[in-house]
């Protein structure tokens, strides 16, 4: 049975950690569960995009790549979005000449012919997901270390709690603010309490990951330098394979995907090539991905989290179970009412702390006083 003393030290650890993180907590849980409808909130905020005809045959991605070069004479065109269950759309991220090198335009394009309709007026749901992923600038590490905290403020939470299913339905409202406030904040700690640690832990997995990642190839790699070379004069560009024949290549190299992004590399040099990322068709794991070689159309790496080993399949998992988009609108709207409420408990717990603050220094003040009054009636 855990102690008292430790329970007071849980306790405090509980309440630091919930202050400390408490705003960055809120705006990225917030954040994040309106992101659920990103793709929707696009929609909404450009009404132009959602009358565009939804085609069930989409134009082929060379000719939605020769539309894009003829409108834009000269610029890199990065990335195209391919037409979704949400998107009726092509959309594309281009960066035009003379542009800033972080510059991109969104550009939208007709599903069915291939026509440029134009640059996106409104990204709002990007912004969102940006500010949930990386806090707008910040690296993605941060919003993972905020995934340890929830974690760290769910398990102290747990082990002080301990009465949780007596306090599965305790609501006391005719009390004093700070009973009610605590009580809200359990009941919502409890009801979403699975939600909340799956939502931590994979947040934390995939902000953190790739920075044990990066240190784990810094440590394992080499130190030994390549001599500098000489630089050589770029040899003339050669012609570019088709990219619908090097989609169709993709898909023969990993079995069901359905690609929901084409990134174009060095495009019209020697070195171009071409990666298509996306789902596995009757599969709940994501971030299938294949680089293709854009002048041989030989695949140059093959990315299925089904035959890369265990780890490889739980990474692919972690992005589909923490945005919630596989399961359609009515698992978009739980996860929103879910993701809430780690919002609610990073306010509450903000709230508890700060009236116990003011009772304790009600308490120093009146102390005094309450003495002055003993002696008094003493002599």
């Amino acid at each position: 049975m855990t102690s008292q003393r430790t329970l007071n030290r849980l306790f405090v650890l509980h309440s630091w950690a919930g202050i400390v993180t408490g705003l960055l907590m809120f705006i990225v849980c917030f954040s994040g569960a309106v992101a659920v409808f990103k793709n929707e909130i696009d929609l909404w905020a450009n009404p132009s995009l959602a009358q565009l005809p939804r085609s069930a045959q989409p134009a082929p991605l060379d000719v939605v790549l020769g539309q894009l070069q003829a409108r834009y004479p000269g610029a890199t065109v990065e990335t195209i979005a391919l037409p979704d269950a949400v998107n009726p759309s092509y959309f594309a991220f281009v960066r035009e000449r003379g542009a800033p090198a972080s510059t991109r335009t969104k550009v939208a394009l007709r599903s069915d012919t291939g026509a440029v309709v134009g640059p996106v007026d409104s990204q709002l749901g990007q912004y969102l997901r940006m500010l949930h992923v990386f806090l707008f600038f910040g690296p993605r590490w941060i919003v993972g270390f905020l995934g340890v905290a929830m974690l760290v403020l769910i398990g102290t939470g747990i082990v002080i709690h301990r009465k949780i299913l007596a306090e599965l339905f305790t609501q006391r409202w005719g009390r004093s603010f700070r009973v009610v406030m605590s009580d809200l904040h359990k009941s919502a700690g409890i009801w979403g309490l699975g939600f909340h640690i799956l939502i931590a832990a994979t947040g934390a997995w995939m902000g953190l990951a790739p920075l044990f990642e990066q240190g784990y190839r810094y440590v394992m790699t080499p130190t030994g330098r390549a001599e500098a070379q000489a630089p050589r004069p770029a040899p003339p560009a050669p012609p570019m394979q088709s990219l619908d024949a090097m989609y169709a290549t993709a898909q023969r190299a990993v079995p069901g995907l359905e690609a929901r992004y084409v990134s174009l590399r060095r495009w019209t040099t020697a070195g171009a090539d071409v990666s298509f990322t996306g789902n596995l068709r009757g599969h709940l794991a994501s971030t299938a991905r294949v680089d293709i070689d854009a002048v041989t159309g030989v695949p140059k790496k093959v990315h299925d989290p089904r035959t890369q080993g265990f780890w490889s399949m739980v990474n692919g998992l972690m992005e589909p179970l923490h945005f919630g988009d596989f399961g359609g609108l009515a698992l978009k709207w739980l996860y929103f009412v879910l993701g809430m409420t780690p919002a609610f408990l990073s306010i509450s717990g903000t709230l508890i702390w700060l009236d116990a603050r003011r009772q304790r220094r009600r308490d120093i003040q009146a102390t005094p006083a309450r003495g002055e009054r003993d002696v008094a009636a003493a002599g």
